[in-house]
Parts: structure tokens; sequence; C-alpha cells
């Protein structure tokens, strides 16, 4: 997918190392966790291992009934984050949530309110999605404003200790009347046709069988 001056893919293994260097460069201060799981907290090492396991194991995993988009995010051609959506039993539900992380140095920008409008075209214009979800700390205020600002609604709380210590978090939704009813961003899609049955859905060439 591409937007203004974003693209968003899966990266090939060679290409994972200039995202590590963007985590080792700092995502969110180290006193604050903006993650339901501390995984910045690891050593460079370990993490650099496990983030490798975590975007591999995602594509390997993946199935009809759960399924875990992990998108690269480059900006005019440097690493600079990822974008995630994920979907359990999507051809039934219709539902996915999102989440993902962008490098200190390009916040602030606007970049992660475009990241999150790419991967919801994906998935409101393209798959046929009915909801998204997404949940954040109260205290990520970032976060919280990109979601409403896309057109999500406060959907009820919820906790996760990521650091052992329970923290309310803010639960977001967003109905695609919602999605339609707000200005959208252009966002070219290619690649889509070849892979909607990993996704659950037919082939366009099916939907006009009777």
């Amino acid at each position: 997918m591409t937007t203004g001056d974003l693209e968003l893919r899966y990266p090939t293994e060679a290409e994972l190392p200039a995202f590590a260097a963007v985590i080792q460069n700092g995502i969110h201060p180290a006193a604050e966790m903006p993650f339901g799981i501390a995984w910045t907290d690891q050593a460079p090492q370990t993490r650099n291992i496990s983030s490798y396991q975590w975007w591999m194991g995602s594509r390997g995993r993946w199935s009809v009934d759960e399924w875990f988009v992990t998108l690269g995010v480059w900006e005019r051609g440097r690493a600079i984050g990822f974008q995630d959506m994920r979907a359990e039993r999507f051809a039934v539900y219709r539902t996915v949530s999102t989440g993902s992380w962008l490098g200190q140095a390009f916040q602030g920008r606007g970049v992660g309110k475009l990241m999150r409008q790419a991967i919801l075209t994906l998935a409101f214009d393209h798959l046929g999605a009915e909801v998204a979800e997404t949940e954040a700390f109260l205290d990520n205020r970032a976060s919280n404003r990109v979601s409403l600002a896309v057109g999500y609604e406060p959907n009820g709380f919820g906790r996760l200790a990521p650091r052992g210590v329970a923290r309310e978090t803010q639960k977001f939704r967003l109905t695609v009347d919602g999605w339609r009813s707000r200005p959208r961003p252009t966002v070219t899609v290619e690649g889509l046709d070849e892979c909607r049955r990993v996704f659950g859905l037919p082939a366009k060439q099916d939907e006009a069988v009777p």
C-alpha cells in the first residue's frame, strides 16, 4: 500500500535489520511503556531475536481462522515503523484490531494517523470489514488522539500489566459507517487479488457466480 510519502508492505528478511535499528534508536521514553507486552524492555540481542521470530512466525502461523498482518512502514524509502492488523474468523465476524509502533524521530508529524488510515483502507474498503477495534493506555495521549481523529468511538475500558502492575486502557471501536463518514486519504493497494482466499474471502471472479 502507498499513501502520501508512505509505503506499507511486508519487508523481506534482508530488510528486517533496518527496523531493528529503528527500535534500538528508541520508540518511547524509557520510563514509559505504551505496549501491552514490555517487549522494548528486552536487551537488544534478545529483542532482535524475539522480533525476528515474531515477524516471521506471524506469517508461518497464518490461517483463515486467525491471521496477523505485519507491515513494515517506509517514509520516502526509509524504514520508520510497523503497522499491524489481526483478525479471528474474519469471514464470520468481519472485525479487525490494529496496533503499531513508530520510531521517536518520526513521531508528531501525522505519520501514525496516516499509517492507521492506510491499514483501515485495506480492512474496510478492500477486505469488507465491518468493525475495527483498538486499545491504548489512558496516558498514551498520542495513540488515543489518533484513534479519535480517525473516527473511532470510546468503547469501554480494560487493564493490561506489561511491567507487572495493572494499568487502565481505553478501548475504541470504529464501524464501516463511521469510517466512510469522514474524509480519508487516497491509498493505493496492490497485490490483494492474488491472496484474498488467505483472508477467508472468495476470489473476485467467484463473487459473480450465483
